[in-house]
């Protein structure tokens, strides 16, 4: 073992009797890192919490990426394309994407009663995925898309549904205008939630066939396609390829494509998360500096306090590297207890609030009901890791002092 590891272990662990002035200070010290480790870990996991959470609805309504008709404006009276089973099978193959499906969307008018409101239909297929449908439905249940005939079951929002007073298993009119004015049908299957307001007080999901028929296409005319991709970090070189293939493909009636990203699609969300982001990097900053500064005036206190046992230690001939060694592994032993503390109210407060949502939202302002959180074992190594290692390198700025420290008047102070 280390000489310097020795004694460090030696005179930390020794038994206390009480009269050393340097306690409170390494107390405050050890408080210090720990409520910084505490807020460190509160925050990544408060912010990754609100990053995934709010990626994971819009692109449940929106996928990562959407393939479209390049004429298509803004409106949801889109252009059609209509696009063969082999570009399909091309995305498809594409290393990055997970799923691709289709969709189609046609805007109308829901009366019930006195009450009216404009909606829009986002037609879907068999080929959906319905994973993210069955986590924000509150009511009801899905529904099959047919695969001839179309299935007159439809999704609506629980605003829809106050809004119109609908429940599942009613039904209601809607209607459409387009050269003429067309009358459908539809009944309630499930109401679903997401809080994010574009959507629950826009969307209804229904058959891709009912929106296919309503716009005059054929079963190969579709508003576009939306793909998911694996891991959402590399979004962005995978939209580029993407679009490379689209802007280089035209669909059968010879419309050119586009290409776009969830990013390009909603900006104002995406510039908030990084504004969030950016505002974590601040508080991590200023943690572990503030967590560095209390352990620095510690162990400055804690050398003056072992100032004659400095002095003896070099009076037998130790280095001072090694009287440095020894300090710099007494500030890592209180450093430790400090993220063994820190981690356990910072994991406390987290699980807490993961399974009993202790603080609650409110999602017109924030889109979730309660503050999400992220538990990571990778983000919590990496903070303690970096939190360990930041204050151990400044710790050495504060042993220099030991080089000025006399052993002659060293010994003699009492």
């Amino acid at each position: 073992m280390h000489p310097g590891l020795l004694i460090a272990r030696r005179v930390h662990f020794k038994e206390k009797d009480g009269k050393n002035i340097s306690r409170p200070a390494i107390r405050i010290a050890t408080a210090g890192v720990a409520l910084g480790i505490a807020v460190m870990i509160i925050s990544v996991a408060v912010v990754t919490g609100f990053r995934n959470e709010i990626v994971s609805k819009v692109t449940g309504f929106g996928s990562h990426i959407r393939i479209s008709n390049l004429d298509s404006n803004k409106s949801y009276e889109s252009a059609p394309i209509s696009v063969d089973s082999g570009f399909i099978n091309a995305i498809e193959r594409m290393p990055e994407i997970n799923h691709v499906q289709k969709f189609a969307t046609k805007p109308g008018i829901i009366k019930t009663g006195d009450a009216v409101n404009g909606v829009v239909l986002k037609g879907i297929g068999r080929d959906f995925d319905r994973d993210f449908l069955s986590k924000v439905l509150i009511e009801g249940k899905l529904f099959n898309p047919g695969d001839t005939i179309a299935n007159d079951s439809v999704l609506i929002s629980s605003n829809i549904a106050r809004l119109m007073s609908l429940k599942t298993g009613d039904k209601f009119v809607t209607y459409f205008f387009q050269n003429k004015i067309r009358v459908r049908k539809f009944t309630v299957s499930g109401i679903f939630r997401t809080n994010f307001q574009e959507f629950d007080d826009l969307f209804v999901v229904t058959d891709i066939l009912h929106v296919q028929k309503l716009n005059g296409w054929d079963s190969s005319q579709i508003s576009g396609l939306e793909m998911t991709v694996k891991d959402f970090d590399k979004l962005d070189n995978t939209a580029y390829e993407v679009y490379l293939r689209a802007a280089n493909h035209f669909d059968q009636n010879g419309s050119s494509l586009m290409s776009k990203s969830i990013k390009e699609l909603y900006p104002d969300i995406f510039g908030w998360l990084s504004l969030i982001d950016t505002n974590v990097w601040i508080i991590l900053i200023l943690m572990i500096i503030v967590s560095a500064f209390n352990m620095t005036s510690g162990v400055l206190i804690l050398i003056l306090e072992k100032a004659q046992f400095i002095g003896i230690m070099k009076a037998i001939g130790s280095r001072n590297k090694l009287i440095r060694t020894v300090f710099v592994v007494q500030s890592i032993f209180i450093t430790s207890r400090g993220l063994f503390w820190g981690n356990l109210i910072g994991l406390g407060f987290c699980l807490m609030q993961y399974f009993w949502h202790l603080i609650p939202l409110d999602p017109v302002n924030y889109y979730v009901s309660y503050v999400p959180v992220n538990i990571s074992i990778w983000h919590i190594l990496v903070l303690n890791v970096g939190t360990l290692s930041v204050i151990t390198l400044m710790m050495v700025l504060p042993s220099l002092l030991i080089s000025a420290i006399s052993p002659a008047k060293a010994i003699k102070f009492e």
